[in-house]
């Protein structure tokens, strides 16, 4: 059986090393490409919407919501397996 105090050095060795590795494996929503996918194709439809009389107000909106709605879910698909804790600042990841 191991000493006591080579369990209590191996916990803090772990936790040490674990506090380290707290980094998220996916970007920040705004430094990614669907984000500026989506900010692209609601600029489209708003401009084609002033543009065209064909498509109506109540159409548009609906386009950009379901536009956004499949933002918001391809963000969560995309962050469903990290390992956020949320114990750091996202912004200032590199100030360690």
């Amino acid at each position: 059986m191991a000493a006591p105090e080579a369990v209590e050095r191996r916990r803090m060795h772990a936790s040490s090393s674990e506090a380290h590795r707290t980094q998220d494996e996916t970007k920040q929503a705004f430094k990614t490409t669907e984000f500026f996918a989506m900010v692209g194709v609601i600029g489209a439809i708003l401009i084609a919407t002033a543009v065209s009389d064909s498509l109506n107000d109540v159409r548009a909106w609906t386009l950009v919501a379901a536009v956004a709605i499949g933002y918001i879910v391809s963000r969560g698909l995309a962050k469903s397996g990290t390992k956020y804790t949320g114990g750091e600042d996202p912004l200032n990841r590199n100030s360690n």
